[in-house]
């Protein structure tokens, strides 16, 4: 029997030369180990109090708003700069070739909502930490960083020490 871990795919050089892309779709494109990833991640959140699930875009939308299907719970989408319509906030954050600016409504998380920032893979860190500075603008109450996969070799929780990180899969 295939194990997740299995049903993940490796793209050598993509985005550019020496990286090894973990591929998540063709996980995604197999009904039942989708919904067992799903299934899984929400045994580990069903009886905790979240308000809100937070999806970065693109990839975390998919795992998040299937994990926020599952718990009954409402969808907070952040997404790169200009792509919401309504008035938004906006961080700021560094990634290998340069910067970019992630936003969401400004409306999206209440004071002291308890959230939950789901993502497909933990790789450096820095995209994540900016949601949680996001998070944080808004005074909501991050209950923990969630992510289908983690390349424990590029040390991405170290950006998020102080801060509860769960990966279902770890590279």
């Amino acid at each position: 029997m295939e194990t997740l871990k299995d049903k993940i795919r490796n793209i050598e050089n993509f985005p550019k030369q020496g990286i090894v892309f973990k591929d998540i779709t063709t996980l995604l494109e197999d009904g039942e180990c989708f919904q067992k990833a799903v299934d899984m991640l929400s045994y580990r959140y069903i009886n905790q109090k979240i308000d809100k699930i937070v999806g970065i875009e693109a990839r975390g939308f998919v795992i998040g708003a299937a994990l926020a299907y599952k718990l009954c719970k409402g969808v907070v989408l952040v997404r790169k700069k200009g792509k919401l319509p309504h008035k938004t906030i906006q961080t700021s954050y560094e990634l290998e070739y340069g910067n970019d600016i992630l936003e969401v409504h400004i409306d999206a998380i209440k004071p002291n909502e308890r959230v939950l920032i789901v993502d497909d893979l933990l790789a450096t860190g820095g995209t994540v930490k900016a949601v949680v500075n996001l998070v944080e603008k808004l005074n909501g109450d991050l209950v923990e960083c969630c992510f289908l996969c983690e390349l424990n070799f590029l040390k991405g929780r170290e950006k998020l020490d102080g801060y509860n990180v769960f990966s279902l899969l770890k590279f």
